[in-house]
């Protein structure tokens, strides 16, 4: 990758990613909230930094998101729905991607290899659904994966060459998680490894798609 565009780099798998791309030689741009006021739940926010980015970027990786709203748990029934908490991650997780994305055809180059990729989540898998709970957070990873698949096929008829793909990164100890110790977890940088190199191997071929960290495809 010549020249990488990383949205949500200050967090624990984007700045891991900024690194290690900046480390193989790659022209890094990290955008963030806390660095550039980039607030992606706020469409305006959103034109101005994204509208600032001049591209061509060889690769786009979006490594926003929330499990939840700060003080809040993921649900594990029906009860404890809430609808405020619901719409806002929702906002985060699923419109946000999606006032992302509405800047990268510009931002793509016209001809030659790109990739655009965005960090999903195993539990957004309907197709793999078998515990249930987290009602919010799967709806909202279900509906962010059905939008970068839509965008795929749109990105893919005016460049030819690009991938849009989801990518699950495993459970990465990072603020998202530390409230799961329970849970098997890997270090950002490791998922970073993982995931550049799932990104190495994309191509056309695989726009449109889901993979996990080790590049095994996961079901809708």
């Amino acid at each position: 990758m010549q020249r990488a565009l990383v949205i949500g780099a200050w967090g624990g798998i984007g700045s891991a990613i900024a690194d290690q791309l900046a480390a193989r030689g790659a022209d890094v741009t990290g955008l963030s909230r806390k660095h550039d006021g980039l607030d992606v739940t706020d469409m305006t926010s959103v034109d101005r930094v994204l509208g600032a980015q001049t591209g061509p970027f060889d690769l786009i990786f979006v490594a926003t998101g929330i499990l939840a709203p700060n003080g809040a748990s993921p649900e594990k029934s029906l009860d404890q729905i809430d609808g405020a908490q619901m719409a806002e991650i929702m906002a985060v997780n699923c419109i946000g991607p999606a006032l992302i994305l509405r800047h990268a055809p510009r931002l793509l180059p016209r001809k030659g290899r790109a990739v655009v990729a965005m960090l999903s989540a195993r539990v957004g898998s309907i197709g793999d659904n078998r515990l249930g709970g987290w009602y919010a957070y799967r709806a909202s990873k279900a509906a962010a994966n059905q939008i970068l698949r839509t965008a795929a096929i749109e990105i893919g008829r005016s460049h030819r060459d690009a991938a849009v793909v989801a990518l699950h990164p495993g459970t990465v100890a990072t603020r998202f998680t530390r409230n799961y110790p329970a849970h098997s977890k890997v270090e950002p940088e490791v998922a970073a490894e993982n995931l550049l190199r799932v990104i190495d191997d994309i191509g056309p071929a695989q726009s449109g798609r889901f993979f996990d960290w080790a590049g095994k495809e996961v079901p809708w």
